[in-house]
């Protein structure tokens, strides 16, 4: 991070707050377990790995980032649940939400802005595409 000014980093980490916010803002509004702050939090921390890295080799970045996606995949399994029937499982829309707030927060991190505009854009479409999704079911049902 040495080579970061503090404006950038705060920039960095000001816009993974926001897009995870973003994010976890349809989850808020549906009383899901993880809700905005959540996945402000999600992405902040996932930023602020790898803005730690600073100026670090390409394959170190990778191991960074490898063990975000497998640590925020344990944080995503535990908003899993089974429902009453084998067919009914909840909580796997809230789990990829964590898994996408995390994907912004380490583009953020990285400065990859187009990525996070476009990402945080089409997942907040698919979050509040659900009314979409259920009028689908009720169809095909």
């Amino acid at each position: 991070m040495s080579s970061l000014g503090y404006v950038d980093v705060l920039l960095r980490l000001g816009a993974a707050v926001l897009v995870g916010g973003l994010i976890g803002i349809d989850r808020e509004a549906r009383n899901k377990p993880a809700g905005l702050r959540t996945m402000a939090l999600v992405a902040l921390g996932s930023a602020v790995f790898v803005l730690t890295l600073g100026g670090a080799t390409a394959d170190s970045t990778s191991r960074v980032i490898q063990g975000i996606v497998t640590g925020v995949g344990f944080l995503g399994a535990g908003t899993i649940v089974r429902g009453r029937t084998e067919r009914t499982i909840q909580g796997l829309t809230t789990a990829a939400s964590i898994w996408l707030a995390s994907a912004v927060g380490i583009a953020c991190g990285l400065a990859f802005w187009p990525l996070v505009i476009v990402a945080c854009g089409f997942g907040v479409l698919i979050l509040v595409s659900e009314p979409i999704d259920r009028w689908v079911r009720e169809r095909l049902s």
